[in-house]
């Protein structure tokens, strides 16, 4: 044996000091291997619709409802099923409609309690004894273990169920008992779950989200470009907080930053209302419906003026900044004929929408003014000492990267950037070339920096590459040849609004070229997929989110309010469990409080992308490759103690 084998054996030893541990685990990891396969949940493009998120979240996509089908089948109608379903989702603010209208509440809680510990037992087969003992809830632990585990020495089993429950409902703890179970079931019914970017943006909650996620048992993210611009904001990079800043004003949300986050707007607020006091800002409207009065209103449609000049004099400057990134036809403002009111882009001429620009001088069209650069000071010092935020971009870092392999799936966000004859791009990044898995290997490494580095310059550099992430012509989060803000505020002319996709996107039907992406990141054989979001699948339109002959999923079907007109649906969900691949369309979720006194749900239309042609194992896993690579070290450790090279330590 060699010595770093040896050494090495000798550091597990310290885990296992004995051949009794060592062979006591080798047969718990085998026993594990036998176990079906752990479900999987997808999700992508929340877009900070978090009650929609948390419903989608508790009910596993239908997960949920699929177990308690599995355990009463017929034996109770599908009103006695929904409302369980709806309990075991709300089980408080059920149980406070239940009281209003049920007599006999010891009667219901025990049918109750009696129906939700057959679905734990349901949901809780999947997994060793082990691991469900750690999901159980501290108070409640030793007694729900004892009512779903099977006991063979009790003789006679009704009557010793039945003097547990009829405890519980007697000494008055049923209530919270029902509360225990319910959650139980919502954390064990999904082993892990999958974001596929974009919890950002557009929606009001994403700060609720986050602290969902951050309590989440098992879970990675795969950053959208949503998602990085808000870190690149936390690392304090000026033209990131003016987008995200635009972006919340835009859709009426900045109590997102004021409330949620705790940042000081108010220098923003002073400087917008004395600038654009008598601008009517018409160009700045808030995007989708509004809740806010007419003085919030005209206040939020100054804030929005004022921090989008502010943004793209930023990305003036950093795009000139930043050669290497070749943006300079998104450097907008010196094109501008302010005498006239007019924009040359590309040798055409275009009127303005909006001629009022009094913090622009025209010699020097990128610099700030002082009252923009107090205001930006005071903003990129809220945003870097802002607690909960940096410790929900620390989940992002901590849980997230641009791509994951998975069970044999390649998940991310975008895309990855191809040229027109389906080769694999290459792209730019400060002074080197990197296309497919090196391109994001690279970026990524880039974004840690913005947040570990030691160096200035290295850090500079990685908050700066978090903009073009977000942005950038060939960023494989963003997909398109540019992003045609300016445009779309200021210039009537949809024709200068275009951004053209990547090739990648026409050429998701292409099995060769699709097969290369995946051997790229070192997937082949038949039953691996891509799965990304990012863009929305028109689903009234036709379009399909299962393409390639199933290879690649795109599953953004509208989380956000501001696509569901577009798509015709509120989302797409995948589920992969021990049976196969799922795929589930939402209708529209309304809210938390339809859903419990009218007991809805989102109502889906579940799809078999794939199923397999037996139930797949632990073993069949990236969990069952680690496992058995272990038990063959702990073999190998068990011959070094037989063969006297390790002593047992007794």
């Amino acid at each position: 044996m060699k010595k770093e084998e040896l050494r090495y054996l000798q550091r597990l030893a310290e885990l296992y000091p004995t051949i009794a541990s060592a062979a006591t685990e080798i047969i718990n990891l085998q026993s594990i291997l036998n176990l079906p396969k752990g479900t999987e949940h997808f999700l992508t493009d929340i877009h900070g619709e978090s009650e929609a998120f948390s419903h989608v979240l508790r009910n596993g996509s239908g997960a949920v409802r699929k177990k308690i089908d599995d355990v009463f089948g017929h034996t109770l109608s599908t009103a006695d099923k929904r409302s369980l379903a709806t309990l075991i989702y709300y089980p408080k603010e059920k149980m406070e409609l239940v009281k209003k209208t049920e007599e006999d509440m010891e009667n219901w809680y025990k049918i109750t309690l009696y129906r939700l510990i057959e679905v734990c037992k349901k949901v809780s087969s999947k997994y060793t004894r082990s691991k469900v003992r750690k999901a159980l809830p501290k108070d409640y632990a030793y007694v729900i273990e004892e009512l779903i585990t099977e006991k063979s020495e009790v003789l006679d089993k009704e009557a010793y169920y039945d003097a547990i429950v009829d405890t519980i409902i007697s000494i008055g703890r049923a209530e919270n008992f029902i509360v225990a179970l319910a959650e139980l079931i919502q954390r064990l019914v999904i082993d892990h779950l999958h974001i596929l970017g974009d919890i950002y943006d557009r929606g009001p909650g994403p700060h609720f989200i986050m602290d969902k996620l951050t309590e989440y048992h098992s879970l990675d993210i795969q950053w959208g470009n949503h998602d990085i611009v808000w870190m690149g904001a936390a690392a304090g990079q000026p033209s990131c907080i003016a987008t995200i800043i635009r972006i919340c004003a835009r859709y009426g949300n900045l109590d997102i930053l004021e409330d949620g986050y705790g940042i000081n707007l108010l220098p923003l607020a002073t400087f917008a209302l004395n600038t654009y006091e008598n601008d009517p800002c018409e160009c700045f409207k808030i995007k989708g419906s509004s809740t806010v009065n007419p003085e919030e209103n005209r206040l939020n449609v100054q804030i929005h003026k004022a921090i989008s000049i502010i943004q793209f004099k930023l990305e003036g400057q950093l795009v000139a900044g930043r050669k290497s990134y070749q943006m300079e036809h998104r450097r907008l403002l010196h094109c501008i004929d302010y005498e006239k009111g007019t924009i040359t882009i590309k040798g055409t001429e275009y009127p303005l929408k909006d001629t009022n620009f009094p913090t622009i001088n025209p010699k020097n069209p990128y610099a700030l003014t002082e009252e923009e650069q107090e205001v930006m000071t005071r903003l990129c010092s809220a945003f870097l000492k802002c607690d909960k935020l940096q410790k929900h971009m620390m989940l992002l870092l901590n849980k997230g990267s641009l791509y994951k392999v998975y069970n044999g799936n390649l998940l991310y966000h975008g895309c990855v950037p191809l040229n027109e004859d389906g080769t694999l791009k290459e792209v730019q990044i400060y002074d080197k070339k990197y296309k497919g898995r090196a391109l994001y290997d690279a970026l990524e490494v880039y974004v840690r920096k913005a947040f570990f580095a030691v160096d200035s310059e290295e850090r500079k550099k990685g908050a700066d590459i978090m903009w073009y992430i977000w942005s950038g012509p060939n960023s494989p989060l963003f997909g398109k040849d540019q992003m045609t803000t300016f445009e779309r505020y200021f210039i009537a002319d949809k024709a200068t609004h275009v951004e053209v996709k990547n090739p990648y996107y026409k050429l998701l039907e292409n099995e060769e070229v699709v097969d290369s992406i995946l051997k790229e990141f070192g997937l082949e054989g038949e039953d691996v997929h891509i799965i990304n979001g990012h863009v929305p699948v028109h689903h009234t339109a036709g379009e399909s989110p299962i393409k390639c002959n199933g290879k690649v999923l795109v599953i953004d079907g509208g989380f956000s309010k501001a696509y569901q007109k577009e798509t015709g649906i509120a989302g797409y969900t995948l589920i992969y469990n021990s049976y196969g691949l799922l795929l589930s369309a939402h209708e529209p979720f309304t809210s938390a409080e339809a859903a419990v006194e009218d007991e809805t749900d989102i109502q889906s239309k579940r799809v078999a992308v794939k199923l397999s042609e037996r139930r797949q194992l632990v073993g069949d896993t990236d969990t069952g490759i680690v496992l058995r690579e272990r038990i063959e070290e702990l073999k190998q450790l068990l011959e070094a103690y037989r063969a006297g090279l390790i002593i047992e330590k007794l």
